[in-house]
């Protein structure tokens, strides 16, 4: 038995051999942070020094604003095709465009290889008018090459006084040669929301894009075609085929609208405090009725999010082709005056915890669009490239490198035929709420189209 003053001293002993192992681990993570941060100022004085080379030699006087700006921007697209920097007149763009009105062409466009590739056109809009397509590349506005602009200056170009016409130069996958489409500007009006009854038991709702209107115009879709149908209203057919996705609130808000309870999507950032759940309320708006979910190659983003969360909770049937893969939040940080960064900030996740970052959701239900004959010869032309296939996009998290291009999914075909009759993937929608086909949904049969 160790006597009172024995323990006393031992006790001190080890007090104090704890204190200096603790001191010692917290001088070398000083050490450590020190270091890293000596690394920064090296850095930084690097661009110092090679800004005030540019400023005094370049052969012209050049803006130091753009020269920043440039800085900023190549900086973090650097990180993902996602991230930018918004100066002022482009933050202002952002929140009218968010909001539903804006001035344009109308297609939702990303850098890709020093060029910009359009990722949908908005229906209704000139753009899709004027026949742009999913996967085209825009390499020149007015015959000035786009190379080496930024995804923003490309879009201000774009931009312009309505009624004013541009000039884009397309390449084309299955099209030999690159060809000019002329369009005129106007202001872009974007009903999110367009339904109606297909016969006299089917809801048909199209969700174009996810701004702050479309949560209240799906409500009074829901609303008006129960009224139109009534008891003969068997189900509904969402298509969100070609959605480029939009704010993450309203794709939680959509799915909320079909759900009565569970978790609708799973937000983590780089630390795990940063992780977020999103619930759904009591209250399904369809009264539980049969639903259909419409994607293609062209549905990302906040579209995946709706079709991901009633996917696992097996409240839809998912139809059509592999989504576009885009599985990252942006969160808009505002700059003050000086506008505002767009930062990939978070990874999402469906329900059951499964990434869709460059994997896309894979409908239980496959169908390939029908192609018209004049495009079945070079079916190439309207495939769309996925996230997959973006440079410096995020990679599966988790994935060791040489497992990553495997489990890796490239897109899938995002034509729709404009005429409904020959719209292959609606009509098998149809027949599948009208009992006029079935689909084993456990197995993932694949449906032949015809």
């Amino acid at each position: 038995m160790m006597r009172k003053s024995e323990y006393a001293l031992w006790a001190l002993l080890v007090l104090a051999v704890l204190a200096a192992g603790s001191t010692m681990v917290s001088l070398a993570r000083s050490q450590s942070a020190s270091a890293a941060n000596s690394e920064i100022y090296r850095q930084l004085d690097l661009f110092g020094e090679v800004l005030e080379r540019v400023r005094s030699d370049y052969v012209e006087k050049p803006d130091d604003s753009k020269l920043i700006e440039a800085a900023i921007n190549g900086m973090l697209t650097a990180l993902d095709p996602h991230s930018a920097y918004l100066n002022p007149k482009h933050f202002r763009d952002m929140q009218v465009q968010t909001r539903g009105e804006f001035g344009g062409l109308g297609i939702e466009v990303t850098m890709e290889n020093g060029v910009v590739k359009v990722v949908s056109p908005i229906e209704d809009t000139p753009a899709a008018k004027a026949g742009i397509m999913s996967g085209d590349l825009i390499t020149a506005l007015d015959k000035e090459q786009i190379q080496g602009l930024t995804l923003q200056e490309a879009v201000e170009k774009m931009r312009g006084p309505v009624n004013s016409p541009i000039t884009l130069t397309i390449v084309r996958k299955g099209v030999e040669d690159p060809f000019d489409v002329k369009v005129t500007r106007d202001v872009i009006h974007i009903n999110p929301v367009k339904y109606n009854a297909e016969g006299d038991d089917v809801g048909y709702i199209r969700i174009t894009t996810f701004n702050e209107q479309t949560t209240a115009n799906l409500q009074k879709a829901i609303d008006d075609l129960k009224k139109q149908l009534g008891p003969k209203l068997k189900g509904y057919v969402i298509d969100l085929r070609n959605n480029p996705g939009g704010l993450l609130d309203q794709a939680i808000s959509v799915s909320d609208a079909f759900l009565d309870q569970g978790a609708i999507v799973l937000t983590r950032g780089r630390n795990l405090e940063e992780t977020q759940r999103s619930n759904a309320r009591p209250g399904d708006l369809t009264d539980g009725k049969e639903l259909i979910v419409l994607i293609n190659g062209g549905s990302a983003s906040a579209s995946e999010i709706v079709a991901g969360a009633l996917q696992d909770h097996h409240r839809a049937t998912i139809l059509g082709t592999r989504s576009f893969g885009k599985g990252s939040v942006q969160t808009i940080i505002p700059l003050g005056s000086n506008g505002a960064l767009r930062l990939t900030t978070a990874r999402y996740y469906t329900p059951s915890g499964r990434s869709i970052q460059a994997k896309g959701i894979e409908p239980e239900v496959v169908v390939e669009e029908e192609l018209p004959d004049d495009l079945k010869k070079k079916a190439d032309e309207v495939s769309t490239h996925g996230e997959a296939n973006l440079r410096g996009h995020l990679k599966i998290e988790g994935a060791a490198e040489d497992e990553e291009a495997s489990e890796e999914e490239s897109g899938s075909s995002s034509y729709v035929a404009p005429e409904k009759e020959k719209d292959t993937q609606l009509n098998y929608a149809l027949d599948l709420l009208r009992g006029i086909k079935s689909v084993d949904t456990d197995t993932k049969k694949k449906a032949e189209a015809n």
